[in-house]
């Protein structure tokens, strides 16, 4: 019998994983401590050893927080030198780098990380955690990421389940996990049109739907995949740390310990205030002023001080949202019921505004935390075979296009197209004996193709002799229902295959991935070696082997 297909919702603040049970019935499994979600917190110990996940990573944030990363989904897919990133580097306690590539990797000790292998060490805990309250070995999974997640983002999710040792079977968008979660196909045979609100740690969905007869159709989805809750956070650290510095001259953004103490307090006040008006934040000993005299920062903090600081952050969300209803042709009273899906959704002020766009209150009826993951694994029964309750048709969430001249874009696959999709595209060479010709793809909502997505460059090599426009080129672009591209040519005068080699702009090689594979284990071994067992006494504990690579497009 075939493996249980985990759901597994991998997110920026917190992850979770669900699966259906033998009855017939999603159920979030929980950690032997008795968890239902893992943070998103991934440490190497300073004096080495293993490496630290979830609670435990938490745990010793403050004390080691140079080697402890978190959030790092923002920077899936990013690089280095975006604006979101570099406002994220300026609260993150760690070191965030430049890869070869230009992507934004985390330095961790001597050793570059990138945020796949990061998040690798997430999905091989949830992975641990399933296998612990099943009993039996899993190796499959669907995962889910934003509806705004591009190209790369959605490929690096694949290959941090590669680097686990998953074979993610599937791509899940995560309001749509959340929509099917919420069973809003089961409540009645008539059409519905719904919205998913998503706002969580560090991205921000909105998808219109339609539900009829077990089928899910998205409309229209749009959003900002930077924006979330750590900006909440980074926000009130900012603030906080400006007012510290007024006060006293001491520039807690220069002190990783203390900016860690302070970042972790306001995640808590945040939480606080989503239930009060009011909250205290005390952190004794918080830094030493000009003088050496210890700081204790003990401060009331209010609602309306934290609401008046993140106003900026909370009116990124209007836009994303009346674009999406435009898109897809509704008008808030159009929509029956919206959700709401992440942990963000808690905060009051986002509430209202989600009342206010729409024209009604929304439905909080599931737990935010748990519902992308439980709607992963109900889809996994769907794509297992166990459920044939529902059926999803998605669509590309941004356009798809090509370079032209310096500066345009001519758009090959419009956003919201329904998947799969394939488009089309006819070239002719420019010189006789041509031998080849180049195309730079991109993605993204600009005429301007600089401010667009940079997919990667098309070589279509191996083109016959021939006078100038002789020779024609076709271009297949297909976008498969995971939002995943796959790019085919041939010329046309003979039928005669093209050689095509896209060439990425950012991601992971193969060759990277299998290091990062290889270099993971012989830390496992090492720490392996050292670690103590029975009261001191040293072993050497065998790491399990993983599953062989399968090469992309397999």
């Amino acid at each position: 019998m075939a493996s249980r297909i985990l759901g597994i919702d991998l997110g920026t603040t917190n992850s979770c994983v669900a699966v259906i049970d033998d009855r017939g019935t999603v159920t979030v499994l929980a950690s032997p401590e008795g968890e239902r979600t893992t943070p998103s917190v991934v440490a190497w110990p300073a004096a080495g050893g293993d490496v630290l996940v979830g609670t435990p990573a938490r745990r010793q944030a403050v004390s080691n927080a140079a080697q402890t990363v978190f959030a790092t989904k923002r920077l899936v897919g990013r690089k280095v030198n975006n604006d979101d990133v570099a406002l994220a580097a300026r609260t993150a306690p760690y070191r965030i780098v430049a890869a070869a590539n230009g992507d934004a990797w985390v330095r961790i000790g001597n050793v570059n990380r990138s945020p796949q292998e990061v998040a690798s060490h997430v999905l091989r805990r949830l992975r641990a955690i399933a296998e612990a309250a099943l009993g039996e070995p899993v190796t499959r999974a669907i995962v889910t990421v934003p509806a705004y997640f591009d190209e790369h983002q959605r490929q690096a999710t694949r290959d941090a389940g590669t680097i686990a040792g998953l074979d993610v079977v599937r791509i899940l968008n995560e309001p749509t996990a959340a929509a099917l979660a919420y069973g809003a196909h089961r409540v009645s045979d008539r059409r519905r049109l719904i919205g998913v609100f998503d706002l969580g740690g560090g991205t921000f969905d909105i998808s219109i739907m339609s539900v009829e007869n077990g089928i899910f159709e998205v409309l229209a989805t749009g959003g900002d995949s930077a924006l979330g809750g750590e900006d909440w956070d980074r926000r009130m650290v900012e603030r906080m740390a400006d007012e510290i510095f007024d006060k006293t001259r001491i520039d807690l953004m220069q002190n990783p310990v203390a900016l860690g103490r302070l970042r972790e307090a306001c995640e808590a006040a945040k939480k606080a205030l989503s239930s009060e008006r009011e909250t205290w934040m005390r952190l004794p000993f918080l830094a030493q002023d000009q003088d050496g005299q210890p700081f204790n920062l003990e401060r009331k903090l209010t609602r309306d001080e934290v609401e008046a600081w993140t106003a900026a952050e909370l009116a990124r969300v209007d836009a994303p949202c009346r674009r999406t209803l435009a898109d897809a042709r509704v008008t808030p009273a159009d929509l029956e019921e919206v959700l709401l899906v992440g942990g963000m959704t808690r905060w009051p002020a986002v509430q209202a505004t989600v009342e206010r766009i729409f024209g009604k209150k929304p439905s909080k009826g599931a737990n935010p935390d748990e519902v992308v993951a439980m709607g992963a694994a109900a889809y996994a029964g769907i794509v297992g075979g166990d459920d044939d309750g529902a059926a999803l048709l998605d669509v590309t969430p941004h356009d798809i296009g090509i370079k032209v001249g310096e500066t345009g874009f001519s758009v090959l696959i419009a956003r919201n197209s329904m998947l799969p999709v394939r488009a089309r595209k006819l070239f002719a060479t420019t010189s006789a004996d041509q031998k080849f010709v180049s195309i730079e793809l991109y993605q993204g909502e600009h005429a301007d193709v600089r401010k667009n997505r940079r997919l990667g460059q098309v070589t279509l090599d191996g083109l016959p002799p021939g006078p100038a426009g002789s020779i024609r080129v076709e271009l297949n672009l297909t976008v498969d229902v995971e939002s995943i591209m796959n790019v085919t040519a041939r010329e046309l005068s003979t039928g005669k295959e093209a050689g095509v080699t896209l060439r990425p702009s950012g991601g992971l090689t193969q060759r990277e991935i299998v290091e990062i594979i290889s270099r993971r284990r012989e830390e496992e071994s090492a720490a392996a070696a050292t670690r103590p067992i029975d009261g001191g006494t040293l072993t050497r504990v065998p790491t399990r082997e993983l599953p062989p690579i399968k090469p992309r497009g397999e």
